[in-house]
């Protein structure tokens, strides 16, 4: 087992660039879910563990095994007795040591790692090792069993202290602090205690869960304390995550979701991103500031026991009783943090005359010559786009009009009603053509061909409607209550639908009425669905900005949003550049996003009132925004989008070779390099490209591209600087290129 330090340096800079297994253990990665890197395995699975180089993950079952990260090659450390099963490992933190803790002979064991040979035994345990944990330092092991914590010196392999009993329970995790001067322990009396370890002493006792602690972490910096609980053998209890502050011990947040025992977590190394896994064989990911749940990871048959991050902060593993460890890529679900951007001023403000009601919905006709809105005053207006003036108000409604729609051709327009009624409208006359009777509408949409008009109710039934003849073709019925947002893919194949109160999005199958698929956000309304022009992502909107992959209906992404925040309308601009988002909260700003990366673009801020509807035009140049506060204000998109025909000002030298046939990062030239270092990459599909330079925690150092590119094949030069020009230290940085075909990494090394 024994590598030299250079191939140790080697391996450690391509695990953390989630680099696949070799071709030798492609079997790892048969059948597995699109998010899941690879699968190992070997019997029941009861504890994972990385070590802190990510070069090896050991997995507990009847026996250790070792697994290489990077080519799959495994190693067995052997239990002395067949049946003395592992319950718990845990790497020291140089990465030299293994620890494992065993259930029938009580012992304690120390491998070394680089030979694969047992270097102690740790003896004096009554009863089974469920917990270890070594300090910061590698100094000392702390071990929980029974109703005590004892802290062993790991040179000696003696007991240094045995902790204070948690009374008559079972301690069934330990934890350290980042600075090893406190531990945390969880048992099954409900509570957790943070002891100090210098003198042995209880600090604090934090209660709130109702069920045993089965696993604790603390964050990197830490100052948050997460713990997962729940009761054997029961399906009820309190199954849920807990943070705390350590300073205060204070109950942070509560993050439920769960359906059982939560038996692990772990912090990302940045420790924005929160890992559970549950017995009810499902991982899941949250986002730390907000306590709000990123993706749920399900591919694992039976109890999840074991989850923990790699150094890189985007691959994670999981361990089952299944047999199975997943790595899980999860980078598409890490939170885009919310940032400073500059903002926009609107080019127009349209006041409906002689009113200030609430506009609730505004939709721009398919010339862009007209624009229409609906509103609290039970009115449907239509404004002349290039003038900014009022041409008509239609009336007929006796309720509010919550939303509008223009047919493809743009002669009819429908409009949605409290009133129970659908009304069909000439746009050329301004007379109503056909009222849709018991059709409330939350939300009316044409199909692409225009053939038939979607409507969503407060009862949870969507309606299809043939518009020719205004007869009723079809009651789709799923959603409890309140379908808010209804939209047609750009094929007119599937329908989608947002459900306010239970929670879903709902894909129909148009040409039989068959419900294909259902979108479950587990307690986070829907209040907003729009498909990208592609189909491939569909952008829904409510407590959260999700988006999703249309070909796995699996989360793409999560936008950041302001705390306590709901966005009402979401729509992508018609060429595919741009996402724009409209709500409430603790701003009424209308966020414009890039439809490719996910990045914030602009806070367009204008409105005094939560913003209830956002158009685009057709030729994605304005942006119409309907608010609370009784306008519609229309912004210049034009500095956030770059036509196709336009000649890129990118920093990128292009070359001038044939139009590649797959977008991808090459390796760049030379590497290592100790001055600078040319990046090439291509571009088989025109769009927005962004190419940054990352430290090994994940942190931006180097943003080398962001715009609008043709395709073709590029060159970036990078200087081993920084966005302000200093120098960096030498190291291992990492290049990542998002572009319009997906994304790549590389691995950089830089020396002096």
């Amino acid at each position: 087992m024994k590598k030299t330090p250079l191939f140790n340096l080697a391996l450690l800079f391509v695990c953390i660039l989630f680099v696949q297994l070799s071709v030798a253990q492609e079997y790892t990665r048969w059948s597995l879910p699109e998010e899941a890197k690879a699968r190992l395995g070997e019997g029941s699975i009861t504890d994972t563990a990385y070590s802190p180089d990510g070069a090896w993950i050991a997995v507990a079952s009847s026996d250790i095994w070792l697994y290489d990260t990077h080519t799959g090659a495994e190693i067995v450390l052997h239990a002395e007795h067949p049946d003395d099963g592992v319950f718990s490992v845990a790497f020291s933190p140089n990465g030299q040591i293994l620890a494992s803790g065993h259930d029938d002979d009580h012992k304690i064991r120390l491998w070394e790692v680089e030979t694969g040979q047992q270097k102690a035994t740790l003896e004096g345990h009554r009863y089974w090792v469920n917990s270890l944990a070594f300090s910061p330092d590698g100094h000392t092991l702390a071990s929980g069993y029974s109703s005590e914590i004892v802290l062993w010196d790991v040179e000696t392999g003696q007991q240094m202290a045995t902790l204070e009993r948690h009374g008559f329970s079972i301690i069934c995790s330990v934890a350290f602090s980042p600075d090893g001067q406190t531990l945390a322990s969880g048992s099954t009396d409900d509570t957790i205690r943070l002891w100090d370890v210098s003198t042995g002493q209880l600090q604090a006792t934090l209660k709130g869960h109702e069920s045993p602690i089965h696993s604790l972490v603390f964050s990197p910096d830490g100052q948050t304390l997460a713990s997962g609980s729940g009761s054997w053998g029961t399906i009820l209890g309190d199954f849920t995550v807990r943070l705390w502050d350590v300073s205060t011990g204070q109950l942070q947040a509560t993050l439920t979701g769960h359906g059982s025992l939560v038996h692990s977590v772990a912090f990302s190394p940045d420790g924005q991103t929160l890992a559970s896994g549950s017995r009810d064989s499902t991982v899941r990911l949250w986002d730390v500031e907000t306590g709000q749940p990123l993706a749920i990871l399900r591919e694992h048959t039976d109890w999840v026991y074991s989850v923990a991050f790699l150094p890189d902060g985007q691959t994670l593993a999981s361990g089952s009783r299944d047999g199975t460890v997943l790595l899980w890529d999860t980078s598409p679900y890490i939170n885009i943090t919310l940032q400073s951007v500059d903002a926009g001023q609107p080019l127009a403000t349209l006041v409906p005359e002689g009113r200030t009601d609430w506009v609730y919905s505004v939709a721009f006709s398919p010339d862009g010559k007209t624009l229409a809105s609906g509103g609290m005053d039970k009115t449907v207006r239509l404004w002349d786009v290039e003038t900014r003036q009022q041409m008509a108000t239609l009336e007929g409604h006796t309720d509010w009009v919550h939303s509008v729609a223009f047919s493809p051709d743009g002669k009819t327009l429908a409009s949605g009603s409290g009133d129970l009624t659908v009304r069909l409208w000439d746009v050329g006359t301004g007379q109503s053509l056909i009222p849709l009777e018991k059709s409330y509408g939350f939300s009316v949409a044409f199909s692409p061909d225009g053939k038939i008009l979607a409507s969503g109710s407060p009862s949870g039934t969507i309606q299809l409607w043939e518009v020719s003849t205004g007869q009723q073709m079809a009651t789709l019925k799923g959603h409890r209550s309140d379908v808010y947002s209804v939209a047609f893919s750009p094929d007119g194949k599937i329908l989608a639908s947002g459900g306010a109160q239970d929670y879903t999005i709902r894909l129909w199958e148009v040409s039989t009425g068959q419900q294909m698929a259902t979108l479950d956000l587990e307690g986070w309304p829907i209040l907003s669905v729009a498909f990208s022009p592609d189909g491939q992502t569909l952008a829904s909107g409510g407590s959260q900005l999700l988006l999703w992959d249309m070909d796995t209906s699996q989360i793409l992404g999560i936008l950041a949003i302001p705390e306590e925040s709901y966005v009402y309308s979401v729509a992508f601009s018609p060429d595919g550049q741009l996402l724009a988002s409209g709500g409430t909260g603790n701003d009424y700003g209308i966020r414009l996003w890039s439809a490719d990366t996910g990045q914030l673009l602009a806070i367009l801020e204008g409105h005094t009132e939560p913003v209830l509807s956002v158009a685009f035009s057709p030729d994605s140049q304005l942006l119409a925004s309907a608010s609370w506060d009784g306008t519609i204000l229309l912004w210049d998109m034009s500095p956030y989008i770059t036509p196709p025909t336009s000649t890129p000002t990118h920093i990128a030298e292009v070359s001038s070779q044939p139009v590649p046939t797959t977008s991808g990062l090459d390796p760049n030239f030379p590497n290592p390099f100790n001055a600078s270092t040319q990046i090439a990459y291509r571009l088989a599909t025109p769009g927005l490209v962004r190419l940054e330079i990352y430290n090994v925690l994940g942190q931006p150092v180097r943003t080398l591209a962001n715009q609008f590119q043709l395709a073709g094949f590029y060159q970036v030069r990078w200087d081993a600087r920084d966005q302000r020009g200093t120098p960096l230290a030498a190291g291992v940085y990492l290049t990542r290129l998002l572009h319009p075909d997906g994304a790549q990494t590389r691995w950089l090394l830089y020396l002096k």
